[in-house]
């Protein structure tokens, strides 16, 4: 009998590598979201969609009534209300509940590397890692304390053809075409880690239905490790740049300039991660994560190229990188 897995979402840069691959393998694949459109990351053929805002408890409840399930997937929970709601909603409904946190909850600053999974949970910087930290501890205590049968996965930046992994997104490819300065934080030697969809979902869809990861937690990213001049000049170079004008701005005066920007920064990007990916190796026989970010940059480029809707311009982010290139460069 296939295996019957629930994807809260399954229409995002992660869930829908992890949809179609989950498809490809026999799985026996229902995704509850709001419907709407999916122009971008269509569903697969055979998945069953059931409609309901995800927010809203008693609308999720209503849309599951009759349906039975193995394993539920929740990649759009951000918060502990978020989870507190999926453990009433799954309490003894399904065999196995993944959390999708981030690995962004690894202290920072990074006490070591590599990154292992066993690495303090604990981010003073951005309010986003310590909501999927609380996540994580809620999920821990009702583990503990009812048996909820909780396992928890760390995607690290994971990306598909529609995400540009820059400030500004397509808008700082566009200013590398012409000839604008693109701001970088730091000198731009610190290290970073890419890790494109489709190899995340290679790494994590054997993992679901595994009863002996319960109360587990593991990390799925890329091995290859880079700089984040080179993150710029790899889109460069597939953008048809030869040498990029990259400006290097220290990473508390880009969070002094936007503070919004200056969370995720000084609380993920500004830090050099490497991560130790033996766990998700042990546990899923040959897996490796395969695309480099040379062919991901490729991909990145020519989709967006190819789309008229998804090259807009980001006016803020334009007159950022002018301003902070003009003091700094």
């Amino acid at each position: 009998m296939a295996l019957r897995v629930l994807f809260l979402g399954g229409t995002g840069v992660i869930s829908s590598a992890c949809a179609a691959l989950a498809v490809e393998r026999g799985v026996d694949l229902t995704v509850l979201n709001r419907g709407g459109s999916a122009a971008e990351r269509p569903l697969p053929e055979g998945v069953r969609r059931l409609t309901a805002d995800v927010r809203d408890v008693a609308a999720v409840r209503e849309a599951l009534r009759g349906h039975e399930f193995d394993v539920a997937v929740d990649f759009l929970a951000f918060t502990p209300e978020h989870v507190a709601a999926d453990v009433e909603t799954f309490r003894g409904r399904v065999g196995q509940y993944w959390f999708v946190s981030s690995a962004s909850a690894y202290r920072k600053p990074v006490g070591h590397l590599p990154i292992t999974e066993s690495t303090p949970l604990w981010n003073p910087f951005w309010q986003y890692s310590r909501n999927k930290i609380a996540c994580e501890e809620l999920l821990a205590r009702a583990l503990r304390e009812d048996g909820f049968p909780a396992a928890v996965v760390r995607p690290s930046h994971t990306y598909d053809r529609t995400s540009v992994p820059l400030d500004g997104g397509w808008s700082a490819v566009e200013r590398m075409r012409r000839g604008a300065p693109v701001v970088v934080h730091g000198d731009g030697t610190s290290l970073w880690v890419l890790t494109h969809h489709a190899d995340f979902a290679r790494g994590f869809v054997p993992l679901l239905g595994e009863p002996a990861l319960t109360g587990e937690a593991v990390h799925i990213t890329s091995d290859e490790v880079l700089t984040w001049d080179a993150v710029h000049r790899a889109l460069a170079r597939a953008a048809g740049v030869d040498e990029p004008l990259l400006v290097h701005v220290p990473s508390d005066a880009i969070a002094r300039d936007d503070p919004s920007r200056g969370e995720s920064l000084l609380g993920d990007k500004a830090h050099s991660v490497v991560f130790d990916n033996t766990k998700v190796k042990r546990l899923v026989p040959g897996f490796a994560a395969t695309t480099t970010f040379t062919a991901g940059a490729r991909e990145i480029v020519e989709h967006h190229d190819a789309t008229a809707r998804l090259r807009r311009a980001d006016p803020g982010a334009d007159a950022r990188h002018d301003r902070l290139a003009a003091r700094w460069g």
